[in-house]
């Protein structure tokens, strides 16, 4: 069988599945997810092997450490899948829920009830817990998913879909509400990407280069997330001990990820003071700084960083450092260079941080606190099945709820319309 029609037959099979789960109970839906969690503990061993068979042809193949870290099946994040399919699974169900209701003046009901999109297609690099996260999210919010993992962790993904597709078949759920893509030949991709009459949308998760390129052939909607710019700016009022313990967090608590700080802005009133400590300690952890003009005279030690400093998202041990002279520069820095993820401002004035919160539109706006936390775990979703940074249908990180739409619904009694 050809590319396209193994595709097609998998798009077939979704479509179908995904009107059964649609119509399915909640009950049965939360008994197959504990499932897959439980499944998830108890095959550890047995994905840990076919992961380190990853593992190896990653580093033969010289994918960097940021890659590789992402592709680790250790026992936390074998524990981290299974915690966050049980929390999806206890959270309300979406399904069904009618967000509204109001009355015409001929009698007629309105309302707004939600409903599954249907097939959720996902492509995406590394981190095998994609596999689980997507599942689990999608099986919550009643859709079939046919997931496509990149060739670096194809053993991986085939070993915890096989998991995860065993628990559900055997609690009630359909066949074919799980799949995954068993070729690494990109062809399959392109494939999957012109059944815009089977899947419903598209959300890819990994490089920049991935979701262009995904973005690109789509004949289907896309959530696109292109990459992480992410910002703190340190006001002028900032408790200097809270804003260096964010940096530090932000910046090196993992700087391989999405929502790890790409760049500092400093107020112009304190940066003569604050930066030099703070420098100190991100030169200890071992990251390069590139500065403004302003900065590297407060720090003889910085690189000039670039126009192109500005808008890298590094995913290393890589700062640019910028001092703006207030809260409007800052703004107006993030506006120009932002790719709307996530940004922070540390302060003790609260006009300030409720300006901030206002005027800055990515996806995820923060008051002191670090950009780390801007993940779907870490909010409460569970799980998320990616992070938006375009605004529809949805903005920041998405849960099963992003994962649905809704429909109108009317009750009459008889009227017709004049």
């Amino acid at each position: 069988m050809g590319l396209k029609s193994r595709m097609t037959e998998m798009g077939e099979k979704a479509r179908a599945a995904s009107r059964l789960i649609a119509k399915l109970p909640s009950t049965v839906k939360v008994e197959a997810l504990n499932a897959m969690a439980d499944g998830l503990e108890a095959s550890k061993r047995a994905l840990q092997r076919a992961n380190n068979l990853d593992v190896e042809e990653a580093r033969k193949m010289g994918l960097s450490a940021a890659m590789i870290d992402r592709l680790i099946l250790s026992d936390k994040v074998v524990a981290s899948m299974a915690e966050g399919i049980r929390e999806v699974a206890a959270q309300p169900d979406p399904v069904g829920e009618v967000t509204k209701m109001w009355k015409r003046p001929n009698g007629l009901l309105i309302g707004k009830k939600r409903i599954p999109l249907g097939v959720i297609g996902i492509i995406y690099e590394s981190r095998p817990n994609v596999t689980a996260d997507a599942a689990a999210l999608c099986i919550k919010s009643g859709n079939a998913v046919i997931l496509r993992g990149g060739k670096e962790a194809i053993a991986s993904n085939c070993a915890i879909a096989e998991v995860l597709e065993r628990a559900a078949s055997s609690h009630g759920l359909p066949h074919g509400v799980i799949q995954v893509v068993e070729t690494t030949d990109r062809d399959a991709v392109l494939e999957l990407l012109k059944l815009e009459d089977l899947i419903d949308l598209i959300i890819p998760r990994g490089g920049e280069g991935l979701i262009r390129f995904v973005a690109e052939h789509s004949r289907i909607p896309v959530i696109k997330h292109y990459k992480g710019v992410c910002h703190i700016f340190v006001d002028r009022s900032a408790d200097f001990a809270m804003a260096a313990k964010i940096v530090m967090n932000a910046k090196t608590q993992r700087p391989g990820v999405c929502n790890a700080l790409e760049t500092l802005l400093v107020h112009a009133d304190v940066a003569e003071k604050f930066l030099p400590e703070m420098a100190a300690e991100l030169v200890d952890a071992g990251v390069e700084i590139r500065g403004c003009e302003n900065t590297m005279r407060i720090l003889p030690e910085a690189r000039q960083a670039t126009e192109e400093d500005w808008a890298a998202e590094y995913l290393d041990l890589i700062l640019a450092v910028r001092v703006v002279k207030d809260l409007d520069e800052a703004i107006e820095h993030i506006e120009k260079w932002s790719s709307l993820h996530t940004e922070s401002i540390i302060t003790s004035d609260y006009a300030n941080a409720q300006r901030f919160l206002d005027e800055v539109n990515s996806s995820t706006v923060m008051v002191n606190a670090s950009t780390r936390f801007s993940d779907g775990q870490q909010f409460g979703l569970g799980a998320e099945i990616g992070i938006s940074t375009t605004k529809l249908h949805s903005f920041g990180p998405m849960g099963a709820e992003d994962l649905t739409t809704t429909k109108f619904i009317v009750y009459g009694m008889g009227q017709v319309r004049g």
